[in-house]
C-alpha cells in the first residue's frame, strides 16, 4: 500500500502510539465555551438547559447541554434536533442554535421539542470530525458503544418519557471529507483509500429500514429555496448510495449505529449541506439547517 495519511503504517490498524500522533496534530482553532455556550445560556431564559453529560479528556472538560420545553405535554408530538455530532459541520451547530434563537416559537403548543446543538465539543473545537480518542461519534451510537458523546445523547433520549415522533440530524459533507476525514478513516483502519467525490448541494440521508420518501421529499422542496440540491453523479448515485429520490439516499441506520437511530421516531432524516461550494455562502448553509428543520416538523404535524 501506498502511504496516503501521514500516521500510522500503511495496512496497519493504528495502535495508542499512532493515535497519540494523530492527537498531536489536531489544534484548538475555537472555543466551544466562547461561541457555543453564551448562546446556549442565552437561550435557558425561554428553555429548559439540560446538562446531559460531561467529557473529560486529558483534563479538557466540556459540558453537554440540551434544551427543552419547560414542560412537556404528553398530548403532544416530541421532537429532537441534534447538531454537531460531528463538530466540524458547523452549520449543523449554528442551525440548531438559531433554530431555537428565531423559529421555534412558531411551534409552541404544537410538539415537545428537544435540542442537543453540539454533541461534540472537542471535535467542534478542533475542527474534526472524530473524538478525541479517533472515534467516530456517528457511527457508535450504541449503548455500549466508545464514543461518550454518543451514550451520553443515548441516556439523554432515554430519560424522555414521551416518544418521539420526529428526530433531524444536522450535519455537512464537506471538501475535507475526502482530503482529511476519507484519508484518516482508511489509515486508522489499515485500508487502502479510495478518492470520494463530494457532492455539489444539499441532500438528505432516509432509513432504508423505515423509509419516508414524502417526508424527506417535503424537505428537500423547503431547503431548495435557500441553497441548491446535490445532483445524482453518472451511476445514479451520492456519496457512493443509490439516489432513490431528488437528493435523497437511505442507510440502515440502526445497523450503522447512525444518530437517529437513537429515538425510534416515525420521521428520521440526516441532513447534509455542501458549505464548500462557490454556489453558497455561510449563512445560507445555515438558512437551510433551519429550513429543514421546520419543514421536518411542520410535514410531521400535519400528519395524524
Amino acid at each position: 500500500m501506498a502511504r496516503f495519511y501521514p500516521v500510522g503504517i500503511p495496512g496497519q490498524p493504528w495502535g495508542e502510539d499512532d493515535v497519540e500522533q494523530w492527537r498531536s496534530r489536531q489544534s484548538r482553532l475555537r472555543r466551544y465555551d466562547r461561541d457555543i455556550v453564551p448562546r446556549i445560556e442565552a437561550l435557558a431564559d425561554r428553555y429548559e438547559k439540560i446538562v446531559y453529560g460531561e467529557l473529560d479528556y486529558a483534563g479538557e472538560r466540556f459540558t453537554l447541554f440540551a434544551l427543552r420545553d419547560r414542560r412537556f405535554d404528553p398530548a403532544l408530538p416530541t421532537a429532537l434536533v441534534t447538531g454537531g455530532v460531528h463538530g466540524y459541520e458547523t452549520s449543523g451547530v449554528l442551525g440548531a442554535l438559531e433554530f431555537l434563537e428565531t423559529d421555534a416559537a412558531d411551534y409552541a403548543g404544537k410538539v415537545n421539542l428537544l435540542v442537543a446543538p453540539c454533541v461534540s465539543p472537542w471535535a467542534y473545537e478542533r475542527i474534526n470530525r472524530w473524538n478525541h480518542d479517533a472515534v467516530d461519534p456517528n457511527r457508535n451510537f450504541r449503548v455500549d458503544g466508545p464514543a461518550r458523546e454518543a451514550t451520553a445523547l443515548i441516556e439523554l433520549v432515554a430519560s424522555v418519557d414521551e416518544t418521539f415522533l420526529v428526530h433531524i440530524d444536522l450535519h455537512e459533507t464537506t471538501d475535507s471529507d475526502a482530503s482529511e476525514f476519507g484519508p484518516a478513516r482508511a489509515a486508522r483502519d489499515g485500508k487502502d483509500h479510495e478518492t470520494e467525490i463530494i457532492p455539489d448541494g444539499f441532500y438528505l440521508v432516509d432509513d432504508s429500514e423505515n423509509p419516508q420518501p414524502e417526508f424527506q421529499s417535503s424537505i428537500i422542496a423547503a431547503v431548495e429555496q435557500v441553497t441548491h440540491i446535490a445532483p445524482a453523479d453518472a451511476k445514479g448515485e451520492i456519496i457512493g448510495s443509490t439516489v432513490v429520490a431528488r437528493g435523497v439516499i437511505q442507510y440502515p441506520l440502526k445497523d450503522l449505529g447512525l444518530c437517529p437511530s437513537i429515538t425510534g421516531a416515525r420521521y428520521t432524516t440526516t441532513t447534509e449541506v455542501y458549505p464548500d461550494s462557490p454556489r453558497t455562502t455561510p449563512e445560507e448553509c445555515v438558512g437551510a439547517q433551519v429550513a429543514a428543520v421546520r419543514a421536518a416538523l411542520d410535514f410531521a404535524l400535519q400528519r395524524p
